[in-house]
Protein backbone atom coordinates (compact mmCIF):
# COMPACT_ATOMS: atom_id res chain seq x y z
CA UNK A 1 0.00 0.00 0.00
CA UNK A 2 1.49 3.13 -1.33
CA UNK A 3 2.04 6.09 1.32
CA UNK A 4 3.88 9.60 1.54
CA UNK A 5 5.53 10.88 4.88
CA UNK A 6 6.68 14.41 5.22
CA UNK A 7 7.78 16.44 8.14
CA UNK A 8 7.14 19.65 9.27
CA UNK A 9 8.89 22.76 10.38
CA UNK A 10 7.04 22.35 13.67
CA UNK A 11 8.54 17.90 13.66
CA UNK A 12 4.95 17.05 13.10
CA UNK A 13 4.71 13.99 11.22
CA UNK A 14 2.21 14.07 8.40
CA UNK A 15 0.98 10.99 6.25
CA UNK A 16 -0.98 10.47 3.40
CA UNK A 17 -2.35 6.77 1.99
CA UNK A 18 -4.40 7.48 -0.94
CA UNK A 19 -6.65 4.83 -1.50
CA UNK A 20 -8.94 3.88 -4.68
CA UNK A 21 -12.11 2.64 -5.04
CA UNK A 22 -13.46 4.69 -1.74
CA UNK A 23 -15.95 8.10 -1.61
CA UNK A 24 -14.28 8.24 2.16
CA UNK A 25 -11.24 9.71 3.72
CA UNK A 26 -10.15 9.87 7.63
CA UNK A 27 -8.09 12.12 9.07
CA UNK A 28 -6.42 11.11 12.32
CA UNK A 29 -4.40 13.10 14.76
CA UNK A 30 -2.23 11.03 17.21
CA UNK A 31 -0.22 13.20 19.91
CA UNK A 32 2.20 11.10 21.70
CA UNK A 33 0.43 11.86 25.58
CA UNK A 34 -1.78 9.26 27.35
CA UNK A 35 -1.91 8.94 31.48
CA UNK A 36 1.66 7.29 31.11
CA UNK A 37 2.89 11.24 31.09
CA UNK A 38 0.61 12.18 33.83
CA UNK A 39 1.64 12.96 37.55
CA UNK A 40 -0.87 10.86 40.49
CA UNK A 41 -2.52 14.40 41.26
CA UNK A 42 -3.45 15.48 37.85
CA UNK A 43 -4.16 11.44 36.40
CA UNK A 44 -6.64 11.83 34.35
CA UNK A 45 -5.92 14.91 32.58
CA UNK A 46 -4.91 13.17 29.42
CA UNK A 47 -8.62 12.21 29.11
CA UNK A 48 -10.03 15.48 30.65
CA UNK A 49 -8.61 17.53 28.13
CA UNK A 50 -9.42 15.16 25.31
CA UNK A 51 -13.15 15.96 26.29
CA UNK A 52 -12.53 19.11 26.73
CA UNK A 53 -11.27 20.02 22.62
CA UNK A 54 -14.97 19.50 21.99
CA UNK A 55 -16.30 22.12 24.20
CA UNK A 56 -15.87 25.00 21.87
CA UNK A 57 -13.32 27.25 20.36
CA UNK A 58 -12.61 30.86 19.48
CA UNK A 59 -14.12 30.80 16.48
CA UNK A 60 -17.14 28.13 17.27
CA UNK A 61 -17.60 28.92 21.27
CA UNK A 62 -20.97 26.92 21.97
CA UNK A 63 -19.52 22.82 22.02
CA UNK A 64 -23.27 22.19 19.91
CA UNK A 65 -21.64 24.17 17.30
CA UNK A 66 -18.97 21.67 16.67
CA UNK A 67 -21.31 18.28 16.75
CA UNK A 68 -23.39 20.06 14.73
CA UNK A 69 -21.34 20.74 11.81
CA UNK A 70 -19.81 17.16 11.52
CA UNK A 71 -22.95 15.87 12.10
CA UNK A 72 -24.74 18.09 9.07
CA UNK A 73 -22.04 16.15 6.36
CA UNK A 74 -22.98 12.94 8.32
CA UNK A 75 -19.15 12.38 9.41
CA UNK A 76 -18.18 9.92 11.87
CA UNK A 77 -15.98 11.38 14.38
CA UNK A 78 -14.71 10.80 17.98
CA UNK A 79 -11.75 10.83 20.17
CA UNK A 80 -10.41 8.62 22.47
CA UNK A 81 -7.21 8.44 25.61
CA UNK A 82 -4.98 5.67 26.41
CA UNK A 83 -1.69 5.04 28.12
CA UNK A 84 0.50 6.13 25.43
CA UNK A 85 -1.18 8.39 23.32
CA UNK A 86 -4.48 10.27 22.22
CA UNK A 87 -6.52 10.45 18.85
CA UNK A 88 -8.72 12.21 17.21
CA UNK A 89 -10.21 10.96 13.75
CA UNK A 90 -12.91 12.38 11.73
CA UNK A 91 -14.21 9.70 8.47
CA UNK A 92 -16.54 11.70 6.07
CA UNK A 93 -17.28 11.73 2.53
CA UNK A 94 -13.60 12.64 0.47
CA UNK A 95 -16.27 16.02 -0.44
CA UNK A 96 -16.26 16.78 3.05
CA UNK A 97 -12.62 17.02 3.58
CA UNK A 98 -11.81 20.66 4.02
CA UNK A 99 -15.13 20.14 6.71
CA UNK A 100 -13.16 17.77 9.05
CA UNK A 101 -9.41 19.12 8.70
CA UNK A 102 -11.10 22.55 9.77
CA UNK A 103 -12.95 21.65 12.89
CA UNK A 104 -9.90 18.93 14.03
CA UNK A 105 -7.53 21.46 13.75
CA UNK A 106 -9.68 24.26 15.17
CA UNK A 107 -10.50 22.27 17.92
CA UNK A 108 -6.72 21.29 18.67
CA UNK A 109 -5.03 24.47 17.98
CA UNK A 110 -7.54 27.21 19.29
CA UNK A 111 -9.49 25.57 22.35
CA UNK A 112 -10.81 28.37 24.65
CA UNK A 113 -11.21 26.45 27.93
CA UNK A 114 -14.34 28.49 29.53
CA UNK A 115 -14.50 27.68 33.30
CA UNK A 116 -17.85 26.96 33.16
CA UNK A 117 -17.23 24.09 30.57
CA UNK A 118 -14.67 22.69 32.71
CA UNK A 119 -16.94 22.28 35.46
CA UNK A 120 -19.46 21.07 33.37
CA UNK A 121 -17.60 18.54 31.90
CA UNK A 122 -16.07 17.34 35.42
CA UNK A 123 -19.18 16.31 36.06
CA UNK A 124 -19.94 14.35 32.88
CA UNK A 125 -16.50 12.54 33.57
CA UNK A 126 -16.87 11.27 36.62
CA UNK A 127 -20.52 10.24 35.50
CA UNK A 128 -18.07 8.28 32.76
CA UNK A 129 -15.96 6.43 35.31
CA UNK A 130 -19.25 5.79 37.39
CA UNK A 131 -20.61 3.69 34.73
CA UNK A 132 -17.15 1.95 34.31
CA UNK A 133 -18.01 0.89 37.78
CA UNK A 134 -20.43 -0.52 36.70
CA UNK A 135 -19.45 -3.05 34.14
CA UNK A 136 -17.59 -5.43 35.78
CA UNK A 137 -16.23 -6.84 32.78
CA UNK A 138 -14.69 -4.20 31.87
CA UNK A 139 -13.22 -2.31 34.90
CA UNK A 140 -12.08 -6.09 35.64
CA UNK A 141 -9.70 -5.61 32.87
CA UNK A 142 -8.72 -1.75 34.42
CA UNK A 143 -7.79 -3.29 37.32
CA UNK A 144 -5.37 -5.84 35.87
CA UNK A 145 -3.55 -3.50 34.92
CA UNK A 146 -2.80 -2.07 38.53
CA UNK A 147 -2.21 -5.87 39.56
CA UNK A 148 0.27 -5.58 36.92
CA UNK A 149 1.98 -2.42 37.53
CA UNK A 150 1.07 -1.03 40.37
CA UNK A 151 0.83 2.46 41.71
CA UNK A 152 2.44 3.68 38.73
CA UNK A 153 1.45 6.04 35.41
CA UNK A 154 0.99 2.95 33.37
CA UNK A 155 -1.19 0.88 36.64
CA UNK A 156 -3.85 4.03 37.14
CA UNK A 157 -6.51 4.22 35.64
CA UNK A 158 -6.85 6.03 32.54
CA UNK A 159 -9.79 8.41 33.49
CA UNK A 160 -8.38 9.01 36.56
CA UNK A 161 -9.26 8.77 40.32
CA UNK A 162 -12.33 10.57 41.97
CA UNK A 163 -10.23 12.61 43.86
CA UNK A 164 -7.65 13.73 40.54
CA UNK A 165 -10.43 14.48 38.23
CA UNK A 166 -12.10 16.66 41.11
CA UNK A 167 -9.28 18.64 41.75
CA UNK A 168 -7.57 19.01 38.35
CA UNK A 169 -7.93 22.74 37.62
CA UNK A 170 -7.96 24.84 34.69
CA UNK A 171 -4.49 26.62 34.78
CA UNK A 172 -2.89 22.73 35.20
CA UNK A 173 -4.98 21.89 31.68
CA UNK A 174 -3.68 24.27 29.72
CA UNK A 175 0.40 24.03 31.00
CA UNK A 176 -0.04 20.43 30.03
CA UNK A 177 -1.44 20.98 26.69
CA UNK A 178 1.21 23.89 26.46
CA UNK A 179 4.18 20.54 27.17
CA UNK A 180 2.26 17.59 25.13
CA UNK A 181 0.45 18.91 22.27
CA UNK A 182 3.44 19.98 20.34
CA UNK A 183 4.54 19.45 16.55
CA UNK A 184 7.31 16.82 17.72
CA UNK A 185 4.94 15.21 19.26
CA UNK A 186 2.45 14.81 17.04
CA UNK A 187 1.23 12.67 13.89
CA UNK A 188 -1.16 13.44 11.21
CA UNK A 189 -2.39 10.68 8.79
CA UNK A 190 -4.98 11.20 6.01
CA UNK A 191 -5.67 8.33 4.77
CA UNK A 192 -8.69 7.96 1.92
CA UNK A 193 -10.35 9.44 -1.62
CA UNK A 194 -7.79 11.94 -1.90
CA UNK A 195 -4.71 13.44 -3.96
CA UNK A 196 -1.30 12.77 -1.88
CA UNK A 197 -0.04 16.95 -2.97
CA UNK A 198 -3.30 18.60 -1.75
CA UNK A 199 -3.23 16.74 1.04
CA UNK A 200 -0.18 17.91 2.19
CA UNK A 201 -1.08 21.42 1.01
CA UNK A 202 -3.75 21.20 3.45
CA UNK A 203 -1.79 19.83 6.10
CA UNK A 204 0.93 22.07 6.27
CA UNK A 205 -1.74 25.47 5.93
CA UNK A 206 -3.14 23.99 9.24
CA UNK A 207 -1.09 21.71 11.63
CA UNK A 208 2.26 23.82 10.78
CA UNK A 209 0.60 26.40 13.12
CA UNK A 210 1.65 23.35 16.08
CA UNK A 211 3.55 24.70 18.97
CA UNK A 212 7.37 23.27 18.44
CA UNK A 213 8.93 22.18 21.66
CA UNK A 214 10.62 19.04 23.47
CA UNK A 215 8.91 15.90 23.40
CA UNK A 216 9.27 14.82 27.24
CA UNK A 217 9.86 10.73 28.06
CA UNK A 218 8.04 8.21 30.18
CA UNK A 219 9.72 6.52 33.04
CA UNK A 220 10.00 2.68 32.37
CA UNK A 221 7.33 0.22 33.90
CA UNK A 222 8.38 -2.53 36.69
CA UNK A 223 7.94 -5.52 34.73
CA UNK A 224 9.19 -8.37 37.47
CA UNK A 225 7.09 -10.60 39.46
CA UNK A 226 7.88 -13.59 41.88
CA UNK A 227 4.57 -15.05 41.98
CA UNK A 228 1.32 -15.42 41.38
CA UNK A 229 -1.27 -12.32 42.20
CA UNK A 230 -4.49 -12.80 43.15
CA UNK A 231 -7.55 -9.72 43.51
CA UNK A 232 -10.81 -10.88 44.26
CA UNK A 233 -13.48 -8.04 44.35
CA UNK A 234 -16.75 -8.27 46.13
CA UNK A 235 -19.41 -6.93 44.49
CA UNK A 236 -23.05 -7.58 43.51
CA UNK A 237 -23.48 -9.11 40.66
CA UNK A 238 -25.12 -12.05 38.09
CA UNK A 239 -22.30 -13.25 37.63
CA UNK A 240 -18.07 -13.45 37.81
CA UNK A 241 -16.17 -11.79 35.36
CA UNK A 242 -12.62 -12.53 35.58
CA UNK A 243 -9.40 -11.33 34.02
CA UNK A 244 -5.93 -13.19 33.70
CA UNK A 245 -3.12 -11.45 32.87
CA UNK A 246 0.33 -13.37 31.74
CA UNK A 247 3.42 -10.71 31.63
CA UNK A 248 4.76 -11.00 28.09
CA UNK A 249 6.44 -8.89 25.12
CA UNK A 250 6.33 -5.43 24.18
CA UNK A 251 5.44 -3.69 21.04
CA UNK A 252 9.38 -3.85 20.09
CA UNK A 253 9.87 -7.55 20.75
CA UNK A 254 9.99 -9.67 17.74
CA UNK A 255 8.07 -12.67 19.58
CA UNK A 256 5.32 -10.35 19.07
CA UNK A 257 4.20 -12.32 16.02
CA UNK A 258 4.47 -15.71 17.42
CA UNK A 259 2.29 -14.38 20.96
CA UNK A 260 -0.22 -13.15 18.45
CA UNK A 261 -0.76 -16.21 16.50
CA UNK A 262 -0.55 -18.54 19.61
CA UNK A 263 -3.15 -15.97 21.43
CA UNK A 264 -5.53 -16.44 18.70
CA UNK A 265 -4.78 -20.56 19.34
CA UNK A 266 -5.92 -20.05 23.18
CA UNK A 267 -8.77 -17.91 22.71
CA UNK A 268 -8.65 -15.69 19.30
CA UNK A 269 -11.78 -16.60 18.08
CA UNK A 270 -14.79 -18.85 17.97
CA UNK A 271 -12.86 -22.23 17.14
CA UNK A 272 -9.92 -21.38 19.66
CA UNK A 273 -9.66 -24.09 22.79
CA UNK A 274 -11.13 -21.55 25.27
CA UNK A 275 -14.07 -21.02 23.59
CA UNK A 276 -14.90 -24.76 22.25
CA UNK A 277 -14.03 -25.80 26.09
CA UNK A 278 -15.62 -23.63 28.33
CA UNK A 279 -18.21 -21.91 26.17
CA UNK A 280 -18.87 -24.78 23.90
CA UNK A 281 -18.53 -28.02 25.90
CA UNK A 282 -18.91 -26.79 29.04
CA UNK A 283 -21.42 -24.05 28.58
CA UNK A 284 -19.97 -22.25 31.82
CA UNK A 285 -19.43 -18.82 29.61
CA UNK A 286 -21.20 -16.35 26.99
CA UNK A 287 -18.02 -14.73 26.57
CA UNK A 288 -14.38 -15.80 26.71
CA UNK A 289 -11.63 -15.40 24.76
CA UNK A 290 -7.71 -13.71 25.23
CA UNK A 291 -5.82 -11.07 23.78
CA UNK A 292 -2.29 -9.18 23.75
CA UNK A 293 -1.91 -6.05 24.93
CA UNK A 294 1.60 -3.86 23.92
CA UNK A 295 2.60 -1.12 25.39
CA UNK A 296 6.15 0.39 23.86
CA UNK A 297 8.04 -1.25 27.40
CA UNK A 298 6.67 -4.04 28.35
CA UNK A 299 3.07 -5.67 27.57
CA UNK A 300 1.07 -9.27 29.05
CA UNK A 301 -1.47 -11.91 27.42
CA UNK A 302 -5.06 -11.40 28.97
CA UNK A 303 -7.64 -14.34 29.42
CA UNK A 304 -10.86 -13.27 30.10
CA UNK A 305 -14.38 -14.65 30.46
CA UNK A 306 -17.89 -14.13 33.09
CA UNK A 307 -19.09 -17.29 34.25
CA UNK A 308 -21.39 -18.55 37.49
CA UNK A 309 -20.14 -17.14 40.29
CA UNK A 310 -19.36 -20.72 41.60
CA UNK A 311 -17.93 -21.79 38.68
CA UNK A 312 -14.84 -19.50 38.74
CA UNK A 313 -12.62 -22.50 39.99
CA UNK A 314 -13.78 -24.97 38.01
CA UNK A 315 -13.20 -22.38 34.97
CA UNK A 316 -10.16 -21.38 36.20
CA UNK A 317 -8.57 -25.33 36.11
CA UNK A 318 -9.95 -25.61 32.70
CA UNK A 319 -7.86 -22.77 31.78
CA UNK A 320 -4.67 -24.00 33.53
CA UNK A 321 -5.64 -27.35 32.06
CA UNK A 322 -5.79 -26.16 28.14
CA UNK A 323 -2.40 -23.78 28.50
CA UNK A 324 -0.93 -26.82 30.45
CA UNK A 325 -1.48 -28.84 27.54
CA UNK A 326 -0.14 -26.14 24.74
CA UNK A 327 3.03 -25.84 27.07
CA UNK A 328 3.28 -29.62 26.90
CA UNK A 329 2.95 -30.49 23.56
CA UNK A 330 2.58 -27.52 21.78
CA UNK A 331 0.44 -26.39 19.05
CA UNK A 332 -0.23 -28.95 15.86
CA UNK A 333 0.88 -27.55 12.02
CA UNK A 334 -3.24 -27.43 11.51
CA UNK A 335 -3.74 -24.65 14.36
CA UNK A 336 -0.80 -23.05 13.62
CA UNK A 337 -1.47 -22.70 9.71
CA UNK A 338 -5.35 -21.94 10.77
CA UNK A 339 -4.21 -18.96 13.13
CA UNK A 340 -1.79 -17.70 10.06
CA UNK A 341 -4.76 -17.63 8.34
CA UNK A 342 -7.06 -16.31 9.96
CA UNK A 343 -4.80 -13.33 10.91
CA UNK A 344 -4.14 -12.62 7.64
CA UNK A 345 -7.99 -12.73 6.65
CA UNK A 346 -8.88 -10.37 9.42
CA UNK A 347 -5.60 -8.09 8.43
CA UNK A 348 -6.85 -7.73 5.09
CA UNK A 349 -10.27 -6.77 5.80
CA UNK A 350 -9.05 -3.98 8.18
CA UNK A 351 -6.91 -2.73 5.44
CA UNK A 352 -10.42 -2.21 3.53
CA UNK A 353 -11.68 1.28 5.66
CA UNK A 354 -10.13 4.26 6.13
CA UNK A 355 -9.55 4.81 9.48
CA UNK A 356 -7.87 1.70 10.11
CA UNK A 357 -5.82 2.29 7.67
CA UNK A 358 -4.93 5.76 9.45
CA UNK A 359 -4.40 3.95 12.65
CA UNK A 360 -2.22 1.20 11.30
CA UNK A 361 0.44 3.80 9.79
CA UNK A 362 -0.37 6.61 12.34
CA UNK A 363 0.32 3.98 15.57
CA UNK A 364 3.99 2.69 13.71
CA UNK A 365 4.96 6.27 13.52
CA UNK A 366 4.16 7.54 16.53
CA UNK A 367 5.28 5.11 18.86
CA UNK A 368 7.58 2.63 16.40
CA UNK A 369 9.24 5.33 15.06
CA UNK A 370 9.15 3.24 11.74
CA UNK A 371 7.03 1.91 9.16
CA UNK A 372 6.38 -1.07 8.33
CA UNK A 373 3.97 -2.26 4.74
CA UNK A 374 1.25 -4.86 5.40
CA UNK A 375 3.54 -7.31 3.84
CA UNK A 376 6.31 -7.00 5.87
CA UNK A 377 4.17 -8.21 9.06
CA UNK A 378 2.68 -10.41 7.41
CA UNK A 379 6.28 -12.22 6.14
CA UNK A 380 6.96 -12.29 9.38
CA UNK A 381 3.66 -13.58 10.73
CA UNK A 382 4.41 -15.99 8.30
CA UNK A 383 7.56 -17.21 9.45
CA UNK A 384 6.64 -18.24 12.63
CA UNK A 385 6.96 -21.84 13.64
CA UNK A 386 6.04 -24.77 15.64
CA UNK A 387 9.26 -24.06 17.80
CA UNK A 388 8.66 -20.03 17.63
CA UNK A 389 5.38 -20.90 19.75
CA UNK A 390 6.84 -23.74 22.18
CA UNK A 391 9.47 -21.21 23.18
CA UNK A 392 6.93 -18.43 23.99
CA UNK A 393 4.52 -21.24 25.68
CA UNK A 394 7.80 -22.15 27.93
CA UNK A 395 8.44 -18.52 29.00
CA UNK A 396 4.62 -16.96 29.55
CA UNK A 397 2.77 -19.78 30.86
CA UNK A 398 4.52 -19.49 34.63
CA UNK A 399 2.91 -19.62 37.57
CA UNK A 400 5.23 -16.74 38.87
CA UNK A 401 4.00 -14.64 35.56
CA UNK A 402 0.07 -15.52 36.31
CA UNK A 403 -2.04 -12.35 37.76
CA UNK A 404 -5.77 -12.37 38.46
CA UNK A 405 -8.78 -10.20 39.02
CA UNK A 406 -12.06 -11.51 39.61
CA UNK A 407 -14.77 -9.42 40.18
CA UNK A 408 -17.93 -10.86 41.60
CA UNK A 409 -19.55 -12.13 45.01
CA UNK A 410 -16.94 -14.18 46.69
CA UNK A 411 -17.54 -16.30 49.93
CA UNK A 412 -14.50 -16.43 51.65
CA UNK A 413 -11.91 -14.31 49.87
CA UNK A 414 -8.84 -15.13 52.09
CA UNK A 415 -9.71 -18.97 51.43
CA UNK A 416 -10.41 -18.01 47.75
CA UNK A 417 -7.21 -16.35 46.69
CA UNK A 418 -4.98 -19.05 48.12
CA UNK A 419 -7.64 -21.81 46.31
CA UNK A 420 -6.85 -19.99 43.21
CA UNK A 421 -2.92 -19.37 43.71
CA UNK A 422 -3.07 -23.20 43.97
CA UNK A 423 -4.42 -24.00 40.37
CA UNK A 424 -2.15 -21.56 39.07
CA UNK A 425 0.84 -23.97 40.36
CA UNK A 426 -0.20 -26.84 38.34
CA UNK A 427 0.69 -24.90 35.18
Amino acid sequence: MYYEKKILKNGLKAIVVPMENTEAVTLLVLVGTGSRYEEKNTGGISHFLEHLFFKGTKSRPSPGQIARVLDKIGAIYNAFTSKEYTGFWVKSAFTEFDTSLDIVSDILLEPVFKEEEIERERNVILQEKNMREDMPYARAADILENVLYGDTPLGRDIVGSEESIKSIKRNQIINYLKNHYLGSNTVVVVAGNIGRNEAFTKLKKTFGKMQKGKIKTQKKADDSQKSSHVHLIEKKTDQMHFAMGLRAYSMFDEKKYALGLLTTILGGNLSSRLWMEIREKLGLAYYVGSATEQYTDVGYLEIKAGVPHESLARVLGKVVEIIGKIKQKGVSDKELNDAKSFTRGRFALSLESSDEVAMFYGEQELLLKRMFQPEDILKKIGKVSKSDILKIEADIFNPTKINLVAIGQHKDIKKQEQLYKKIFNKI
